[in-house]
């Protein structure tokens, strides 16, 4: 085979990836918000219950949390006992509500904003109360699940529905 056979085969391959890359499915970005929506729900509910399990792999593998006043917690590892030692407090309760999500026109990131609730006992037994407002950055895994990246809050006044200006 000569040297110029092979550029147009090679050619030829390369243009019909890019018609096979042209002729993909458009990305569905207001079903990709519904499946983030009820991945950040399901966050919620499965924290409120204290589900360790279900908390933790709402966390990707190489996601990091952002506690207010704390270092990163990086991994899934750090994620989970940071939850672990939150749920084991007789008392402790979390939830929070989506107020908006936003997805990446490639349709693979997006993120969330929120409002949150959290009961948390203190060392003398005297509860708590604070509210938070949060950003999680959530991606879609190899395995077709939406995992938070990142996902940082902190405390502020119970507040009205989140919702970013229109671009």
């Amino acid at each position: 085979m000569t040297k110029r056979s092979l550029v147009l085969m090679a050619l030829g391959a390369a243009m019909i990836g890019a018609c096979n890359a042209s002729d993909a499915e458009p990305v569905d970005l207001a079903a990709a918000a519904r499946e983030v929506a009820a991945a950040d729900s399901a966050w919620s509910a499965a924290a409120s219950s204290r589900n360790l399990d279900a908390s933790a792999d709402m966390i990707a593998g190489d996601g990091i949390m952002f506690p207010p006043g704390m270092p990163p917690l990086i991994g899934r590892s750090a994620a989970r006992e940071y939850m672990r030692q939150g749920f084991e407090l007789p008392g402790f309760h979390i939830s929070w509500v989506t107020d908006t999500v936003v997805v990446a026109a490639a349709g693979d990131f997006a993120y969330t904003i929120n409002r949150a609730l959290q009961i948390v006992p203190d060392s003398t037994g005297r509860i708590d109360t604070t509210y938070a407002k949060a950003v999680a950055v959530w991606r879609k895994d190899a395995d077709g699940r939406w995992r938070a990246v990142a996902d940082i809050w902190n405390d502020g006044p119970q507040g009205e529905r989140i919702v970013p200006v229109a671009r």
